[in-house]
């Protein structure tokens, strides 16, 4: 196996998982901002979990967002 391949693609995984994440994540604040449901200094409960079922891997992180 190929280590800095392995390293790369998982780089490559990530980036993904960010940027697609962070658009989602600020999608759903604006919305819920424009109903009324949260306010400028909530602080959201955030929670992810990577799975990758070939590695019976399930990692999970949890940590706060604080809007204001």
């Amino acid at each position: 196996m190929n280590e800095d391949k392995v390293n790369m693609e998982v780089r490559k995984f990530l980036k993904v998982v960010g940027v697609s994440s962070q658009r989602a994540i600020e999608n759903a604040i604006a919305a819920a901002a424009k109903a009324g449901a949260i306010q400028g200094h909530t602080k959201l409960r955030a929670k992810m979990t990577l799975q990758i079922d070939a590695l019976h891997l399930a990692h999970v992180v949890e940590d706060d967002i604080h809007l204001g």
